[in-house]
C-alpha cells in the first residue's frame, strides 16, 4: 500500500525522448475546493500563451464536494485537461502526480483554491530568461481571504527582479513564499523528488532543499493570491495543533541542507521565529471559537522557543481562559 505521507523524496522520473514538451505545464491540484476552482481556472485562461506553450490540468484527488470534471468542462472548454483519482491519496502523493503528469519545462503547482494574476507568467518566464542558471523563481504575492480580498502581504524581499542573495540561510529560518508565487524547472523536480514528510510545511522544506542546490530567482512584483481560510490543510492544521509537530519535523530535516557550522545557530533562529507566529495564531485561534485550539498553539510555541514575545503572548492568552474571555 503507498504512503500517503512519503517517507522519503518521491522520485520524479524524466520524460521520455520525443515528448513534446512546452515551456509550461499548470498543474492545479484539487480536493474539495470547488467553490473556488472556478475561479483558479480562470486566472490562468486570463494569460494563456496558448496550448503549444503551456499545459493547464486539472489533477482531482478523488473530490467528493461537486463533479469536478464538468466544472472543468464548462469553465475550461476544452483548453483544459482534467485527469481524476481513483481513490484519495492525499495532498502530497496528488502533488506527485502533477509533477508527473507535467510535460512542461517549468511547473507551476497551483492549488485549486489560489489564483495569479494578470503578467504572472511572463513575469516568471523573464526571470527565467534573464537569469537560466535558477532552478526555481517566484513573485511576490498577497494573501486573500475567502472572497479575494487582500488581507496583508509579507515584508519585500528585492527592490528589483534578480537573483536572492544568500537565501538558504534566509528561508531555513522562516516560511517566506506560497505556493501560487513559485514555478521550478522540472528538471529540479527530477534531481532532488518530489514533496514528503509533512502535510504542513512541506512547501518551506522543498524551498529550502531547492534553495541549498540551486540559485533562486525573485520578482518583488504582486502577482500570485494565496487564500487564507479554515477549509484548507493550513487552517485545519492549525485548529488541530498538527502543524506544530510538522514544523518541528520539518526543523530537523533542513538542518541536512546547510552547512555544518550554520545548523545550531539557524535552527535557533528558525525556532524563535515559529514560535512567535503560532504565538499570535493561538490567539486567533481562541478568538475564532476554538479555545483547545488555542491552547495547544501556545503551549506548543511556548515549548518550541521560550523568548520575551512567545511568553507575553501566551501569559495574555492563559489569562483569558483564566477569567473566561
Amino acid at each position: 500500500m503507498i504512503e500517503r505521507i512519503p517517507s522519503t523524496p518521491p522520485h520524479i522520473d524524466p520524460l521520455p525522448e520525443g515528448t513534446l514538451r512546452p515551456l509550461w505545464s499548470v498543474m492545479i491540484p484539487a480536493y474539495n475546493c470547488s467553490k473556488y476552482l472556478e475561479q483558479t481556472i480562470l486566472s490562468v485562461l486570463a494569460q494563456d500563451p496558448g496550448a503549444e506553450n503551456m499545459q493547464i490540468e486539472v489533477v482531482d484527488d478523488h473530490s467528493t464536494d461537486a463533479d469536478v470534471g464538468l466544472l472543468v468542462e464548462r469553465v475550461g472548454k476544452g483548453r483544459v485537461a482534467y485527469y481524476r483519482k481513483d481513490v484519495n491519496m492525499g495532498s502530497l502523493r496528488n502533488f506527485e502526480t502533477c509533477i508527473n503528469r507535467a510535460k512542461g519545462q517549468l511547473v507551476h503547482i497551483l492549488h485549486g483554491d489560489d489564483l495569479v494574476k494578470d503578467g504572472f507568467y511572463k513575469e516568471i518566464e523573464a526571470l527565467f530568461n534573464q537569469f537560466p542558471e535558477t532552478g526555481a523563481a517566484f513573485t511576490d504575492f498577497l494573501y486573500v481571504d475567502e472572497t479575494g480580498k487582500t488581507l496583508y502581504t509579507d515584508p519585500e524581499l528585492l527592490n528589483n527582479p534578480g537573483i536572492l542573495e544568500n537565501w538558504l540561510p534566509y528561508i531555513a529560518t522562516r516560511q517566506r513564499i506560497q505556493p501560487p508565487a513559485m514555478v521550478v524547472k522540472r528538471s529540479v523536480y527530477e534531481q532532488l523528488g518530489s514533496f514528503y514528510a509533512v502535510k504542513y510545511g512541506e512547501d518551506w522544506e522543498m524551498w529550502v532543499r531547492i534553495a541549498a542546490s540551486f540559485p533562486v530567482a525573485h520578482s518583488p512584483a504582486h502577482l500570485a493570491c494565496y487564500r487564507v481560510h479554515n477549509d484548507n490543510i493550513t487552517g485545519s492544521s492549525l485548529a488541530t495543533g498538527q502543524n506544530l509537530k510538522d514544523i518541528n519535523k520539518v526543523m530537523d530535516i533542513i538542518q541536512n541542507y546547510l552547512p555544518a557550522e550554520q545548523r545550531k545557530k539557524l535552527n535557533k533562529t528558525a525556532k524563535k521565529h515559529f514560535s512567535i507566529y503560532f504565538a499570535w495564531m493561538a490567539h486567533n485561534i481562541y478568538r475564532g471559537g476554538n479555545k483547545k485550539g488555542g491552547l495547544k498553539q501556545i503551549n506548543g510555541a511556548m515549548q518550541m522557543h521560550l523568548n520575551k514575545t512567545t511568553l507575553v503572548l501566551g501569559l495574555k492568552l492563559y489569562l483569558k481562559l483564566l477569567i473566561r474571555y
